[in-house]
């Protein structure tokens, strides 16, 4: 079978980064909360913390808390049918045990840690791109992105997944530094 990687990781910590990367080694490309984003501009709401927790509560709402790993498990099976995927953002524990139930030995999880101070700053100092119609670079200020830590953490038991995670890369310091380990684990990935 082939191999499905997932990210996961507080806002601004690098997911998009590590995700890209494989992207870059003919990895398919999953969005676990691209289901959200879609939803916001169906609604031709502003995306921003507020809307977009509102929609990702009404999805959990209805779906439970493994929402966003149930309603994109099709989409993963297919696509690893003809090759390997990387999916960024698994956020919950529910949506980590899903997926472990059913990926099993195939499943290998990456955990991104960059420290408050640094995540706010690169997200609040995000521009986002012309043609970014998935809104993955949209802006948070300093505040909405607190916000949104903490209520990934206290509602949606975010710690288990990072905690669990098989690897773990630390976005701490300069842009080599970090990509010499994002190499370093797709490498270790690729060996099994």
């Amino acid at each position: 079978m082939n191999k499905f990687v997932c990210i996961t990781g507080m806002p601004g910590s690098g997911k998009s980064v590590v995700a890209d990367y494989f992207v870059g080694k003919s990895y398919q490309f999953v969005r676990f909360g691209q289901i959200t984003l879609d939803e916001v501009k169906k609604r031709k709401l502003e995306p921003n913390e507020a809307n977009e927790r509102k929609i990702r509560e009404e999805i959990r709402k209805k779906h439970g808390m493994a929402a966003f790993a149930i309603l994109n498990y099709q989409k993963f099976r297919k696509l690893l049918k003809s090759g390997n995927v990387i999916a960024d953002g698994l956020y919950s524990w529910a949506e980590y045990k899903f997926l472990k139930e059913k990926f099993g030995g195939n499943m290998y999880l990456i955990a991104i840690y960059a420290p408050p101070q640094f995540r706010y700053q690169r997200i609040s100092s995000r521009i986002m791109p012309k043609g970014d119609t998935d809104l993955r670079f949209r802006p948070f200020s300093k505040e909405e992105a607190k916000s949104r830590d903490y209520s990934e953490i206290e509602n949606l038991d975010k710690g288990g997944p990072i905690a669990m995670a098989d690897y773990t890369i630390l976005n701490t310091k300069d842009m080599l530094f970090f990509k010499k380990q994002i190499k370093d684990v797709y490498n270790e990935i690729q060996k099994k």
